[in-house]
């Protein structure tokens, strides 16, 4: 053997283990661990401990990375976010299609919010979140500031956009007109008070730009 190689080096053609791929398994485990476990059990009876055992790691790899079990599951939700829109979407960079037409674009966005709250890879975890966010200020404010804000900005600059192009009343309250697209959609999704549907979010679009268009 070469004596400027170690033992278990190329050498000897085993290799060594790569610690940033074995952590890069781990965390993907504790994401996927802390998704299943709060969709299962609800926010409350999701524990460390739980976590831990579901993605067999020890609870000290938990608390290595992450301070709290708040933490461990906004980050794990905030990267099944990621996933979601690194999808062949069709959107450019921005995250929002402008091709001019605001109602077509307005269409294609809520009719993939509708079918992402749908989907039960995120809507149990959103659910739970969601609700969890009500009784808990701290996880609320996470919520709506690493995860809400964020979307609701894009439709945001989209309605500044038409309105720069003579498509919207001048004047308007961007925020306002964004809530009553998406605030509609979330009622019926958290409240299942009627089915989630493509024409449901066709039906906003119409009704709010009724609303919001130029006046005579």
């Amino acid at each position: 053997m070469n004596d400027t190689q170690a033992p278990g080096g190329p050498a000897d053609g085993t290799k060594r283990p790569d610690s940033s791929r074995r952590s890069e398994r781990s965390r993907r485990a504790i994401y996927d661990a802390a998704l299943a476990l709060v969709a299962e059990l609800g926010y409350g009876r999701t524990t460390i401990e739980g976590i831990a055992a579901r993605a067999g790691v020890g609870k000290q790899t938990i608390y290595r990375w992450w301070p709290s079990k708040a933490a461990v599951l906004m980050e794990a939700f905030l990267d099944l976010a990621d996933q979601a829109a690194g999808g062949d979407t069709g959107f450019p960079d921005t995250g929002f299609p402008d091709t001019g037409d605001l109602a077509a674009d307005l269409r294609l966005v809520l009719r993939a919010t509708v079918d992402e709250m749908n989907n039960p890879v995120y809507e149990a975890p959103t659910r739970a979140l969601a609700a969890e966010g009500i009784v808990d200020p701290e996880l609320g404010a996470q919520f709506v500031e690493k995860l809400l804000d964020p979307s609701l900005q894009l439709y945001v600059r989209r309605l500044r956009s038409a309105e720069a192009a003579g498509q919207l009343r001048a004047g308007i309250d961007h925020r306002i007109a964004v809530e009553l697209l998406v605030g509609p959609l979330a009622h019926r999704w958290l409240l299942r008070t009627l089915p989630l549907t493509h024409e449901y979010a066709d039906a906003l679009v119409d009704y709010a730009l009724a609303g919001l268009a130029p006046r005579d």
